[in-house]
């Protein structure tokens, strides 16, 4: 076990020094989920209120959760902001494997975009 959660260590700080290279911030897990749902959203780079924010991060974790099976994209509302259902619960565990497992999908998802 701890061989793996050392990978997804190394993994996770070679993502991190990525973004830094493109974007000039080293971004914690907030940041680097704000990233995912300015993408996902699809309108560019712009000023976001805080609730816009906090809507951003959760487009960010049902898009990085959907290869899973947790979550459904439901398409657009009126203003182009992506809506989703859930599927299924999410498993329970504590808050440290909460954030390891974020990062497993989150690695999965630049993966997937050809970014590493």
């Amino acid at each position: 076990m701890q061989h793996t959660e050392e990978d997804l260590t190394i993994r996770w700080l070679k993502l991190r020094i990525k973004l830094k290279e493109r974007f000039g911030i080293k971004p914690d897990m907030n940041g680097v989920l704000m990233l995912i749902g300015v993408q996902e959203l699809g309108q560019g780079p712009q000023e976001f209120s805080k609730e816009q924010k906090q809507d951003l991060m959760h487009i960010a974790v049902c898009t990085i959760l959907m290869p899973g099976g947790y979550y459904r994209n439901d398409g657009l509302d009126e203003e182009g902001w992506p809506h989703f259902t859930q599927i299924k619960p999410l498993p329970e565990m504590p808050v440290h494997e909460q954030e390891d497992f974020l990062k497993d999908y989150i690695l999965l998802y630049f993966q997937e975009q050809g970014f590493i």
